[in-house]
């Protein structure tokens, strides 16, 4: 039986979705319905409304689930007053395709409480998952096992040790997949990597990384108003489910729907949360993209809340990585939000979300040449992840290349959940080197029945 007519039968079937063909859409050229690639949401929150809004606009995604194990509610984004969960998501995805085929109702996106249910759509080519943090391995080591292609947030995984399952699985499955680290298809940071391969500053010697100043508060109002008390599980919320493989704690307003990043069993706070994005680009400007820096140093805590508190991320932080061939990188919450590159002769590099500036000024008008090292080019995060489920080839930001960036900054939350300053660091096997304690840290435990 031929692929179409297969999703079709088993869909109806088990009572799925059929996929809408081009015709209806009244877009001529559109591919057909067989080679459409089919997408389930696991995650519809602040990111991913943002991720699902961007591949609805690709006509070649067709969006058939919704999968989040909150029903709905109205605290989402960086103001807590955007909705979010999978009724909102079933509803807008469906308003989306009724709009766009004429039709005054369409209701072919499904909804779902467990992503296990999602990945057994038939006929599904591709996933999105845009949950928590904590959830990230388990989900995509099983989707990818399982043949999806994987489009997965940024920070990546929260061990090291997740980290590595996924790329080693990614590379297994031969799937495409793509870290959520849509700096990597900026052109202004594009521009810089490509300024620093080129030798525009000369040998960089230092690096500045700055992160967002604010800590519980930067994730929205739940975070800064709701409160510490254990309470009654919202409705619609399988509160089970969202824990999944962390350890299991007492239900709180203060960590729903984002506030969760304050949180060690959850996530590295901003630290690993933007830091995973700013480390990236480095690790790009100096071709790290499979390895990494050997030491981590003068690791420090500014007022490290207390372990068991709900909301125990640092408040604030300074740490340096340090690549073998000199480059120290400095990261902390004080610096400019951005990175800075210094180079030769008093030239810099800063490069931030929406501008690029250098010294001297002039600088920033030489162009890249030609015959020069030119690195690749992304204008649209998810649509190079299309692309490159077509094409076969790499992504902007593969699993291996996600999973590198994203351990830098999981190696500094171990050295301040430790209280040590400094981690000497293996890239090549991916070891701490004369640390247990912190070479314990590299993995975590999962809460029963989750596993790898």
């Amino acid at each position: 039986m031929k692929r179409r007519s297969f999703i079709k039968a088993t869909a109806a079937a088990l009572g799925f979705p059929a996929l809408i063909p081009a015709s209806a859409l009244g877009r001529a050229g559109r591919p057909a319905p067989s080679d459409r690639i089919t997408l389930g949401i696991i995650g519809y929150g602040t990111q991913g409304r943002y991720n699902t809004s961007n591949f609805l606009q690709d006509d070649r995604v067709q969006a058939v689930a919704v999968c989040d194990c909150n029903r709905e509610s109205s605290l989402y984004g960086y103001n807590s007053g955007e909705p979010g969960g999978r009724d909102h998501g079933t509803r807008a995805i469906n308003a989306h395709y009724a709009k766009k085929t004429g039709q005054s109702s369409y209701n072919g996106c499904a909804s779902f409480v467990d992503f296990r249910e999602l990945l057994e759509i038939p006929g599904l080519d591709a996933v999105m998952i845009c949950t928590p943090d904590h959830w990230h391995a388990v989900m995509a080591i099983t989707a990818m096992r399982k043949g999806l292609h994987v489009y997965c947030q940024k920070p990546l995984s929260l061990s090291v040790a997740e980290g590595r399952a996924m790329a080693n699985v990614a590379k297994e499955s031969g799937v495409t997949f793509q870290t959520g680290s849509q700096q990597r298809s900026d052109t202004y940071f594009k521009m810089a990597v490509e300024f620093i391969r080129n030798n525009r500053l000369g040998k960089i010697h230092k690096v500045e990384i700055g992160l967002p100043k604010a800590w519980h508060k930067f994730y929205g109002r739940t975070g800064a108003l709701a409160s510490f008390e254990p309470c009654a599980v919202p409705d619609g919320l399988d509160y089970e489910l969202w824990t999944g493989p962390s350890p299991m704690r007492p239900y709180c307003s203060a960590l729903q729907p984002l506030s969760w990043r304050s949180n060690y069993d959850f996530a590295g706070g901003v630290l690993t949360d933007w830091g995973a994005h700013h480390s990236d680009i480095v690790q790009w400007a100096f071709d790290k993209d499979h390895s990494g820096p050997t030491s981590i140093e003068n690791i420090k805590a500014v007022e490290m809340p207390p372990a068991g508190d709900v909301f125990n991320v640092a408040k604030g932080f300074s740490y340096d990585f340090v690549y073998p061939e000199g480059a120290r990188v400095t990261v902390n919450n004080e610096f400019k939000v951005g990175i800075r590159f210094y180079g030769e002769n008093d030239r810099s590099l800063f490069v931030t979300r929406g501008s690029i500036s250098t010294n001297p000024a002039e600088l920033i008008r030489e162009k890249i040449k030609e015959d020069e090292i030119r690195v690749y080019a992304s204008r649209s995060h998810e649509r190079n992840f299309i692309d490159c489920i077509y094409s076969g080839k790499p992504t902007v930001a593969p699993c291996e290349v996600g999973h590198r960036s994203n351990t830098i900054g999981a190696l500094a939350v171990i050295g301040l959940r430790l209280g040590h300053a400094n981690l000497k660091w293996d890239p090549v096997a991916e070891k701490i080197v004369g640390n247990d304690a912190a070479s314990a840290m590299l993995s975590r435990t999962l809460r029963k029945p989750w596993t790898l």
